[in-house]
């Protein structure tokens, strides 16, 4: 019984541990290269389709591509080590996950509609995580952990320009997920929204986004309890409020600082898990010269949303979403299944524009090593990670297709 119950609980970690790799908890800093070399803004002043997209829809009226068209492809490369020690009174397992390699795409476009209104579309990926401990049996025979859950967000935006300073805009994320534990895939949609503004005073931009909870639920995933039946997990990306302020004296100088809060604590999935809240901290800088070369970089910081439970009872039990987990194993996934710790990040970046259509954009991540442990008596878990992403994004820019 104990082991049905194990397994459910992988399963159950497996669709909260989305993206490890998004380095604030499981929410991506940014997409595509720009704005994730920039430490991760963009709310007061995303610099191309994608990052308005995804930070903030009311820039597809005031970016840095209008009034013209521009379409965005991009990918991430990610790889992160990630390691873990656990002590039982059988003694102490260390061992390196096998998972390391994520390709991450994104694709965005903006268009005008009219001289005050404009269209975007985004698509995606927000998660690609797994930790594969396969073989691995830190409590025992059959303990071993691999997860993998992929998560895209398709996202069609509407931009208004309310005065010439001043654009509102609302995305809808049209959210798909699909988790796999070796048996095959299993899938599902959920809808959600973000809602911006942006408003300029000569060379400084004021920035705000509001994204609302999008939570996924997924059907017949596993046997959590033990009573021969499927059960139901449920998976919610929380709400989140983000500002920011850029100044950007010239053409060629740009520098911004942003604030999000991120609401992990009320989160389906998370809050059983006990996330706390984050604020997230991040500022960049871009410098773009007359030949077309353009220079980034960046810092991104958050605390660590999974709290450390020192000294919790070995022989009590947890309830997950309605099904009684035992501490042990509670605290072992917690800890171990999900390492999403990652706290310190450096960011640069370089751009070159070749044409006045097309532009080249290449991007660096450092997320620096961190590592938390937790003990009660003769149980110790420890998880450590550390993690780069490698981006490319080629950019096409139009001129106003439609006279206005």
């Amino acid at each position: 019984m104990q082991k049905i119950i194990f397994r459910g609980c992988l399963l159950l970690i497996s669709l909260v541990a989305a993206d490890v790799y998004a380095v604030n908890g499981d929410t991506l800093i940014s997409v595509a290269p720009t704005a994730r070399s920039m430490g991760g803004v963009g709310v007061a002043a995303p610099q191309d389709a994608i990052s308005a997209i995804f930070a903030n829809p009311a820039a597809m009226c005031l970016g840095p591509f209008c009034p013209g068209s521009q379409s965005v492809f991009a990918g991430t490369y990610y790889r992160s080590t990630t390691k873990a020690t656990v002590t039982t009174p059988g003694g102490t397992i260390s061992a390196t996950s096998e998972m390391e390699l994520f390709i991450i795409p994104a694709v965005g476009i903006t268009a005008p509609i009219s001289n005050k209104l404009r269209f975007g579309f985004g698509a995606y990926g927000i998660s690609g995580m797994g930790v594969d401990y396969r073989g691995v049996d830190f409590l025992g025979p059959d303990t071993g952990i691999n997860t993998n859950l992929q998560i895209m967000k398709f996202a069609p935006n509407l931009a208004y320009l309310v005065t010439p300073n001043l654009s509102i805009g609302t995305s809808m994320d049209i959210v798909y997920g699909a988790v796999d534990l070796g048996q095959g895939p299993s899938h599902n949609y959920t809808i959600g929204g973000q809602f911006g503004a942006i408003y300029r005073m000569g060379p400084v931009s004021l920035g705000v986004n509001y994204t609302t909870p999008e939570k996924v639920t997924y059907h017949r995933l596993a046997d959590l309890d033990g009573d021969n039946k499927l059960d139901t997990v449920a998976l919610e990306s929380p709400q989140s409020v983000a500002t920011g302020i850029a100044f950007m004296p010239n053409q060629s100088f740009l520098v911004e600082a942003d604030v999000k809060w991120i609401n992990w604590a009320d989160a389906a999935g998370y809050k059983e898990f006990d996330w706390q809240n984050q604020f997230v901290y991040a500022v960049g800088a871009q410098y773009k010269h007359t030949s077309g070369l353009s220079l980034r970089a960046g810092y991104n910081y958050a605390k660590a949303p999974v709290k450390i439970h020192d000294d919790f009872d070995p022989a009590g039990f947890t309830n997950i979403q309605g099904k009684s987990v035992p501490n042990v194993s509670y605290e072992y996934i917690r800890m171990i299944g999900f390492p999403a710790i990652q706290e310190h990040h450096v960011t640069a970046g370089i751009g070159y524009k070749f044409t006045k259509t097309f532009e080249l954009h290449l991007g660096y991540m450092h997320a620096f090593k961190h590592k938390i442990t937790e003990t009660s008596g003769p149980f110790s878990f420890t998880s450590e990670m550390t993690g780069d992403t490698f981006e490319f994004g080629l950019i096409w820019n139009y001129p106003r297709i439609m006279g206005w």
